[in-house]
């Protein structure tokens, strides 16, 4: 039984044909002036995919030029005004468009030579002749400051170099300064052309930590955005010199390093895009080439011994951000398929390593799993079948390697390498648990009476549990094990993991109240002593962070969580846990959060469906009486009161790769639950909760077409709440260009989907640049809002009622405006001041209040109407909203002597 989400909206057809390009060249250039940039852009795309003329066509590109001038993305501007010159030399408007966003990239030179050219063309514009005087005055100012800095340059590096100047403030006022300068693409590159990557090189090589940081910084700034200094200072440095830095044992050395390395990246990948081409237009080697020799280095670093646990944490969040595809409708995943065939080995035995036996990786808390979120990841970006097979293929010949002939060790890295990857990519997990002896030596080695075997044992066990095809064989061979492990071993690390594992298995019916694993009153009990080791601070963070895997699962159960939100200690040790080194505990703490917040995915089953499988006696979930809504709204407020919001915004800020997508949408379904209650909003921005403003993003995200609709609506909700808080957070979601996108779901068919798209708009109608979109001319959003308005169906009703409430309130000049829009504008009027909902009924009467008083014209049109009759029958009921604004509303009217007062003065 299951009930299906609303459907992704389809775009629009648009007739082929000459007439139908010009049509949505108007129509760009309306929206245009509307303000609405991205719907221009779409309406120029799709004009010029109907095959307009050569000229046409220069004049859709030089359009596309101005939006994205306006969106302040120069790169395309010069992009679309260079393939407006291409088709037409000529084109002036093309030639300043290109000019402008040269200048803004910091090309002077070259947007000198547009608009030289542009002044030849029309001598007397003072439009450009201005603009050049200015751009000369720009470069007369950047070669001054050039100049200047020749000798400030020298002077840092002697400083710098300087051996008698050792740990001196003037040595670190020195490197400061030096970092600063680099900061300006000026600066950076008059270090860049003073010899300064060797000199540099020279401060790399000091081995002082101060002089490291300072030249790793400097570099970021020569690099950032520049292929050709980058490629140049690879030559100079060496990437193999550069990469081994990350190796380091001072941490911050380490990820100075590996934020460098990070900009080197976003640099090659820049030029890989733009056809080898550099900032200031040189042609350098091919970057794809340098790419990979960087990432070479970066996996022959993974598996190095003397390598730190912190730098082999940077290069695996590297790859991460490296290797993948940012978006699946690249078709190119070459680069993937390379890392897997080149050193899929070497991420494995990263994953698969076991800590205490001498000479093995060093390893931090985080590095199996930022292993796994990589393995993960690459898995993901895998396109066809074959594919997968290499990839389950590799792994499995890595864990035989391991496990057949190299005795108890070679056993144990096998079985950590499983766990690693149930841990990121299931599928090659469950199918490495189907290998020969790979179960059976679980089972065995839970026995074990050496503590590091019996750890690797229990953890593999409690990741296979997890899985569909693996919980039920465990569920019948292994729950003894674990109980027995539980209750005799006299030590704490082995203890929790097996309770964990119990944990898991016990929650395997989820929230379904009738399919518990273990008999009335155990999930309490192995939840109270979770809690007890989680408030327990004598135990170390890696071993606590099992308690909150156990509440996480546990958590499932109602009475668990009435239970936990009202233990003050183990909340608050789960939100000073979140906040630790341990990222790995991250997903559990917010899985914890959204089972306690019951913000997990829940459908409603068709009542006719329960019937009929009771009737064919089969399984009916059930919900447990403590899942009721006034229970969830009671737990939320626990959290509240406990300091959730402070907790959740230091995990959204956290840099680990941990931090996955589903993490944060499991913060996001949280935060989304945390402000649902009108009342509880100004609590959650009191604790901080503003700065939340991250979970804007991804959930914006969700709103593109390549999702699901039920993502959409739930996105569109979350949205809703978000704007309903603060200015700050409306601003946040217009930054991120939500707008175009919300509008669009607002002509969605499917009514969900339709009316939380309504409500966001209206909730973001409160901000300034939302009231002028309204106000602009030559747009159908507020017609839009009218005929909602009169919709049947009551909750679409409301959100647009009340969204017309509040835009003809804060833009008088919208109410002249409603009568234009529709001839039927005073039938749903009249139809909302006759609802017998009270909130739509006060909708409609504010509507007609801000109306009366907008203007004495459309005053009179309302009192020639039914209308008067509804308000003169509302102005005499009881005491309320609707009474008052009813009142007002004849009140202005006898003002305007358009009716007369009663002799009772009414």
């Amino acid at each position: 039984m299951t009930v299906s989400g609303p459907s992704a909206p389809k775009p629009r057809p648009v007739a082929p044909g000459a007439s139908a390009a010009e049509q949505l060249r108007k129509e760009g250039n309306e929206l245009f002036k509307c303000g609405d940039y991205e719907g221009a852009l779409t309406a120029y795309t799709q004009a010029l995919g109907l095959g307009a003329t050569p000229q046409d066509q220069a004049i859709l590109h030089r359009n596309r030029a101005a939006c994205h001038l306006k969106l302040e993305d120069y790169d395309k501007a010069e992009t679309e005004a260079s393939k407006a010159i291409e088709k037409d030399g000529g084109d002036v408007k093309a030639l300043y468009r290109r000019s402008q966003a040269l200048e803004k990239l910091g090309r002077l030179d070259q947007a000198v030579l547009d608009l030289q050219r542009c002044v030849s063309l029309e001598p007397k514009n003072k439009v450009f002749q201005e603009a050049l005087r200015n751009i000369g005055g720009q470069i007369q100012e950047k070669v001054r400051y050039m100049s200047s800095t020749d000798a400030k340059v020298e002077q840092m590096f002697q400083i710098l170099l300087d051996p008698q100047e050792k740990g001196t403030e003037k040595k670190q006022k020195a490197s400061q300064n030096l970092v600063v300068l680099a900061r300006e693409d000026a600066g950076a590159e008059k270090i860049f052309r003073s010899n300064g990557v060797q000199l540099l090189q020279r401060l790399l090589d000091t081995g002082e930590a101060d002089l490291m940081l300072a030249a790793l910084r400097t570099l970021v700034g020569i690099c950032s955005e520049h292929q050709s200094r980058t490629v140049a200072t690879l030559s100079v440095l060496g990437t193999r010199r550069v990469v081994s830095i990350l190796g380091v044992e001072n941490q911050a050395v380490s990820l100075a390093a590996c934020h460098l390395l990070q900009v080197i990246f976003d640099a090659l990948k820049e030029g890989v895009k733009k056809g080898f081409r550099g900032k200031e237009g040189a042609i350098i080697v091919d970057p794809a080439r340098e790419l990979k020799v960087l990432i070479s280095n970066l996996l022959e670093l993974l598996t190095e011994v003397g390598v730190s646990g912190q730098g082999r944490d940077n290069a695996l969040t590297l790859l991460i951000k490296a290797v993948p595809r940012k978006s699946l409708k690249d078709p190119n995943n070459s680069l993937t398929l390379w890392v897997i065939d080149q050193g899929l080995k070497k991420i494995l035995e990263v994953g698969g390593s076991v800590r205490e036996p001498p000479g093995e990786l060093a390893v931090t808390a985080n590095s199996r799993m930022s292993a796994s979120v990589l393995l993960s990841k690459l898995f993901d970006d895998l396109k066809c079948d074959a594919e997968r097979e290499n990839f389950h293929r590799l792994c499995e010949n890595y864990i035989k390697s391991w496990f057949e002939g190299q005795g108890l060790a070679g056993k144990l890295r096998a079985i950590q390498t499983v766990s690693c990857l149930l841990q990121g990519p299931c599928e090659a997990g469950n199918r490495a648990l189907e290998l020969s002896g790979v179960m059976e030596s679980v089972m065995a080695l839970c026995a074990s009476e050496q503590e590091e075997e019996q750890l690797v044992a229990v953890e593999a066990l409690i990741h296979a549990a997890g899985k569909a095809k693996r919980a039920s064989f465990i569920t019948a061979n292994g729950v003894s094990l674990l109980k027995d492990l539980y209750k005799r071993s006299e030590k704490d690390s082995i203890r929790i993991r097996a309770l964990v594992g119990l944990c898991k298995l016990g929650s395997a019916g989820g929230t379904d109240f009738s399919m518990k694993q273990f008999a009335e009153g155990s999930t309490l009990k192995l939840a109270k002593q979770c809690r007890k080791w989680l408030c327990n601070d004598q135990i170390d963070a890696g071993t606590r962070r099992w308690a909150v895997e156990g509440l996480a699962y546990l958590t499932f159960d109602a009475d668990v969580k009435e239970e936990f939100v009202e233990d003050e200690a183990a909340l608050k040790a789960l939100f000073q846990l979140s906040r630790s080194e341990e990222r790995s505990v991250l997903f559990a703490v917010a899985s914890a959060l959204v089972n306690c917040t019951n913000s997990y995915d829940c459908e409603e089953p068709d009542p006719k469906m329960v019937e009929l499988a009771k009737y064919a006696k089969q399984h009916v979930p059930e919900q447990h009486p403590k899942d009721k809504p006034a229970f969830v709204r009671a737990r939320v407020k626990k959290l509240l009161e406990a300091g959730v919001v402070s907790a959740m915004t230091c995990m959204v800020k956290t840099e680990s790769p941990v931090l996955t997508s589903a993490c944060r949408e499991l913060l996001s379904r949280v935060f989304l639950a945390l402000v649902d209650e009108v009342e509880d909003r100004g609590t959650v921005v009191a604790q901080g909760g503003g700065k939340i403003y991250e979970v804007v993003r991804p959930l914006v995200s969700l709103l593109h077409l390549n999702c699901s609709g039920l993502q959409n609506f739930e996105a569109l909700m979350a949205l809703t709440n978000l704007a309903g808080i603060s200015e700050r957070l409306r601003q946040k979601i217009l930054k991120e260009k939500a707008v175009p996108m919300i509008e669009g779901y607002m002509f969605e068919e499917h009514e969900m989907i339709r009316r939380a798209a309504t409500e966001c708009m209206c909730n973001l109608a409160m901000s300034k640049e939302v009231q002028d979109l309204f106000e602009a001319k030559g747009n159908d959003r507020l017609k839009l809002l009218v005929l909602y308005s009169g919709e049947e169906d009551e909750l679409l009703r409301r959100a647009a009622a009340g969204g017309l409430a509040m835009l003809t309130s804060m833009r008088p000049s919208l109410c002249s405006r409603v009568p234009q829009v529709t001839t039927h504008w005073l039938e749903i009027l009249q139809a909302l001041l006759l609802s017998p909902n009270q909130e739509l009924q006060h909708r409609g009467v504010v509507v007609a209040l801000n109306m009366v008083e907008a203007s004495k014209e459309i005053a009179g049109t309302l009192m020639e109407s039914e209308v008067l009759e509804i308000l003169s029958v509302l102005a005499k009921g009881k005491e309320s909203p609707v009474r008052r604004a009813a009142a007002a509303c004849l009140g202005k009217a006898v003002d305007y002597g358009l009716i007369k007062a009663n002799r009772d003065g009414e």
